[in-house]
């Protein structure tokens, strides 16, 4: 087997259709009475855990649902596999025929010892390279049966598991951490904008003035230069600029637009289709976004005396935020809100200027942001572990 490392003598280089099969165990969910099922978009990149689920009673689910799963067995995403979506199941249900079922064959494999296994960078380079098809590739069983990988003894497989397991649960840890802070974020923050517009004590604009962007004419536009924030450029949370969205003005005109001119900690809307998905279309400028000039149709808010641009962010994600402007939204060929809906926001005044409440709030994001390091520092040693404890680099 080419460009692998020497392994110990106790190891052996077999195929993983040696020690590994396909469960077929087929079942009506609804005969069956089981309440779960798994879909694609329930499992995540590089992430054992299942952590979302649907209901089988709550629609139709399609006749490819029907592969039965048990507690213990591994699911693994035929299609699009570059994806990287493994789990273990920890309770029963079903799922559609292109997740794979997959328990060991054998008992020199541990049952725990496998999505490790499948959780290497080489076993998901055979799976993409063996892949079939363009728009949505996949991959049959028998193309993954003879991938190569070195197997240690059972012993050897136990200790692994314990070391990975360890930095698996510090990693969970850290999530539920996050979780916790970012519920808490969302808690203070709907404290600043009432459900019911009735008990609203005043609107958003009584804190802040929304700036639209100007219409720079777009013969103007060149090459390279200052960057235009674009709506197409609001994500949500941050700007994305991607160079096929990405618009420049000359920097040699840039003084003549400095009241559009960003800042660090801008709070900005798209105001065109401000809506993806689950999602708002809010952002707040970072240093690495700058420079960039405001373009039209994108919303700035600026505070009034005595406001922070933290107390306009955290208003705009409050959980009703996005409900009252849903209801002001007009078009459906291309859906927009106007400055006058961004500021008929409406809002409790004693709360929005409470520092208390946004200390606590800053407090938590810097929770979140924290935790987020360490996530990514635990992620980063998994996928060093894995390769060093697996013998795959």
């Amino acid at each position: 087997m080419s460009g692998v490392p020497h392994y110990p003598e106790t190891w052996r280089v077999l195929r993983f259709g040696d020690v590994v099969r396909q469960v077929k165990r087929k079942v009506d969910p609804v005969v069956a009475g089981l309440e779960r099922y798994v879909a694609g978009e329930h499992m995540d990149t590089d992430d054992l855990r299942i952590r979302r689920w649907g209901n089988v009673g709550d629609g139709y689910l399609g006749p490819a649902f029907t592969a039965h799963f048990l507690p213990g067995e591994v699911l693994y995403g035929s299609r699009r596999t570059y994806l990287r979506k493994v789990a273990v199941a920890d309770f029963e249900g079903v799922c559609a025929n292109t997740t794979f079922v997959l328990e060991p064959s054998t008992p020199e494999l541990l049952p725990e010892y496998l999505p490790y296994v499948m959780s290497t960078d080489p076993f998901h380079e055979h799976s993409v390279k063996q892949s079939k098809g363009s728009v949505n590739p996949y991959i049959n069983f028998r193309d993954l049966t003879w991938y190569e990988f070195a197997l240690p003894p059972l012993e050897e497989q136990h200790r692994i598991v314990k070391v990975l397991n360890a930095v698996d649960e510090v990693h969970e840890a850290y999530l539920q951490a996050q979780l916790a802070a970012q519920i808490l974020v969302l808690s203070l923050a709907a404290r600043l904008v009432p459900v019911d517009k009735a008990k609203a004590s005043g609107r958003l604009g009584d804190l802040c003035q929304v700036q639209v962007g100007f219409p720079f004419p777009s013969p103007d536009y060149v090459e390279t230069g200052i960057r235009l924030l674009r709506c197409s450029n609001v994500s949500v949370a941050i700007l994305t600029w991607e160079e096929e969205s990405t618009r420049y003005w000359p920097e040699d005109k840039r003084h003549e637009y400095s009241d559009y001119e960003l800042e660090v900690g801008d709070v900005v809307v798209a105001m065109d289709r401000p809506f993806v998905g689950k999602g708002f279309k809010i952002s707040r400028v970072s240093k690495d976004d700058l420079p960039a000039l405001l373009l039209q149709r994108v919303g700035r808010l600026l505070p009034k005396p005595g406001v922070t641009k933290d107390t306009l962010w955290s208003i705009l994600r409050a959980p009703s935020t996005p409900r009252h402007l849903k209801s002001m939204q007009k078009g459906t060929d291309l859906p927009h809100i106007s400055r006058f809906d961004i500021e008929r926001i409406p809002i409790d005044m004693v709360a929005a200027l409470d520092r208390d409440i946004h200390a606590l709030i800053g407090a938590a994001e810097a929770t979140v942001s924290a935790t987020d390091l360490v996530i990514r520092s635990v992620g980063v040693l998994r996928k060093r572990l894995l390769g060093v404890l697996l013998n795959v680099h």
